[in-house]
């Protein structure tokens, strides 16, 4: 469950990408959607190659929420990516 901010503090959305068009989109869309949950979280771009692939990231752009790998190679839309920090 990860839309529990309020109980456990700040939630952290890290985008993972060499700041490819793809990756800038899934930056927006999170954004967007943090927006429209009203949550408290910080989002971070990630484009540091050698951090990428500690998380064992081969294809970007990648989600992670709270240190887990959420999706890699695929553009979330906006509304996934609500539907996935809702659970």
């Amino acid at each position: 469950m990860f839309l529990r901010e309020s109980i456990m503090g700040k939630m952290k959305i890290e985008i993972l990408g060499t700041g490819c068009p793809k990756c800038k989109q899934l930056a927006a869309n999170a954004e967007a959607a943090v927006k429209e949950l009203n949550i408290q979280a910080e989002v971070a771009k990630v484009t540091d190659i050698d951090k990428i692939t500690g998380y064992g990231i081969m294809m970007t752009p990648a989600l992670v929420v709270d240190g887990a790998v959420i999706s890699f190679g695929k553009l979330l839309t906006k509304d996934e990516i609500k539907k996935i920090l809702s659970k």
